[in-house]
């Protein structure tokens, strides 16, 4: 993974600073890669919960720890959230056929667990990175980008 160029830290309080995040992401992001990285229970589900929200989702959200991706059509887009953390080889991904998800226009695609996914997963335009504080209430967040105008506009509403 390359470095990327703009970095910032937030700390998220509660639930409603999880969800205003993901509004705010959802106007300035809409299209291309999102890893997000954290350990067991730190929220990223949740974090994707919102923001597909956010994009007009209505309906639940699960997690797709054992099928490997969940396909949304969202007001005629496309956006596919892949859950790595149960893969064993990255080969996998190929098998269950992930260039024809990867090769869908202005798709927007979320990966958990994106370590495991080697060089069969394309590189990211966004790393959310979630740490939870030791009492487990506090959630902090590390954003970190490649693209200026999106840096900005995160910036600007955050």
């Amino acid at each position: 993974m390359s470095t990327m160029q703009y970095s910032f830290r937030l700390t998220l309080n509660d639930e409603q600073d999880t969800q205003n995040l993901a509004k705010t992401l959802s106007k300035c992001f809409t299209e291309g890669v999102i890893y997000l990285i954290g350990d067991l229970g730190a929220g990223k589900t949740t974090f994707t919960r919102y923001l597909l929200q956010a994009l007009g989702h209505q309906g639940a959200v699960k997690s797709p720890t054992y099928t490997l991706v969940e396909p949304y059509k969202i007001k005629q887009k496309d956006i596919f959230h892949f859950d790595l953390y149960r893969l064993n080889d990255p080969y996998e991904l190929e098998l269950m056929g992930i260039r024809d998800y990867l090769d869908v226009p202005n798709a927007l695609f979320l990966f958990e667990w994106p370590s495991k996914g080697g060089d069969d997963i394309p590189d990211a335009n966004i790393v959310i990175q979630i740490e939870k504080s030791e009492d487990d209430v506090q959630r902090f967040i590390t954003f970190s980008l490649e693209n200026a105008a999106l840096y900005e506009c995160l910036k600007e509403k955050l």
